[in-house]
């Protein structure tokens, strides 16, 4: 049976750690280029309904490093939801290719896309809902420099609402999940809905994870070990950019005497692209304490388990690669997942 990644909330704690833990594998294997053939003469299906710099690149790598190829779908050059259904889109391409990423105006979209596919479906953000490749990488990125995950504190400074705040709320929920402390500051009109937070508090009941809701940033970032912000304004806002510009600055702009109200060690991410000088100056992002071009990095090691756990899901190694150490630690990791 297939299974997909549309949703973080759809794992367990215990599979969202063994996704990290291949991605630390693979990324090993990768700089020592090691990484077995793991899917040779796989294909994969790459829609894109936005222009993309790391998702798409990450994807699209991380499937020649593999062996395999991906297959680049720009906006118009296939029917999607247009002149053909995305049930019958889906069907099609399943059967021609070993998996399909979607980056999606709409998460219904990405929903029916893994509904009809008899293949994997990757979610490569949704504009309306998530972008959990890119917060598994997160975790991972926070992992790597920290050594654990369980207890991490992670502020989020900026937009939490569900028109805007995707990555606020997917941060949020991979948080709850396992047991990082999150810290969410945000002005009041820009905050998560209850709603929401009932799925979240659910999970952190189980987790042990703290999660804590201010409009005071000071509050936030007291005891971070990370501090994460993203976007403000975006294409498609135009009309609200001022509005909104007026709602964050300059309270909860990170800049560096907003990073001397965080602990020493503290470090500074953003899933990139940044607007330089809304949400963070150029003094931060491009200091010592920075760490979103290691995330940036990071998001090839990321989609590289990812395909290997789900495109890849039963291994068909060349008969060379089987001998390969690598292989037998991905091997090894994978198995526990399914």
């Amino acid at each position: 049976m297939k299974k997909d990644f549309i949703d973080i909330q759809d794992f367990s704690a215990e599979e969202l750690k063994t996704l990290i833990e291949l991605t630390g594998i693979v990324k090993k294997a990768s700089k020592e280029r090691a990484l077995p053939d793991l899917l040779h003469k796989r294909s994969v299906a790459m829609i894109f309904e936005e222009a993309s710099t790391r998702t798409r690149t990450s994807f699209e790598v991380a499937m020649t490093l593999l062996g395999g190829h991906g297959l680049y779908m720009r906006p118009g050059d296939i029917h999607l939801g247009k002149r053909e259904t995305v049930g019958d889109t889906s069907r099609v391409l399943s059967s021609m290719c070993d998996g399909i990423v979607i980056r999606a105006l709409h998460y219904k979209d990405i929903f029916d896309m893994a509904k009809y596919s008899s293949v994997p479906v990757i979610n490569a953000m949704a504009d309306d809902k998530n972008h959990p490749a890119q917060v598994l990488c997160d975790a991972f990125t926070m992992f790597e420099k920290i050594g654990r995950i369980r207890g991490i504190n992670l502020a989020f400074v900026g937009d939490s609402s569900e028109e805007f705040g995707l990555i606020g709320r997917d941060l949020m929920l991979i948080s709850s999940k396992l047991g990082i402390n999150f810290y969410l500051a945000s002005p009041k009109q820009h905050q998560v809905e209850e709603e929401f937070l009932k799925r979240v508090y659910k999970n952190a009941a189980l987790s042990g994870s703290k999660i804590v809701i201010t409009e005071e940033p000071k509050e936030a970032v007291a005891q971070a070990d990370f501090i994460y912000t993203d976007v403000w304004t975006w294409y498609g806002f135009e009309d609200k950019a001022e509005e909104r510009l007026k709602a964050f600055m300059p309270k909860y702009q990170v800049n560096s005497e907003f990073m001397k109200k965080a602990p020493p060690h503290c470090k500074y991410m953003h899933c990139l692209p940044a607007m330089r000088g809304e949400e963070v100056t150029d003094e931060v992002i491009d200091s010592n304490q920075s760490i979103v071009f290691d995330q940036a990095e990071n998001r090839l090691y990321t989609e590289e388990a990812l395909l290997i756990t789900f495109v890849g899901r039963a291994l068909r190694p060349r008969k060379a690669d089987k001998e390969s150490n690598y292989y037998k630690e991905i091997s090894r990791i994978t198995q526990k997942f399914f």
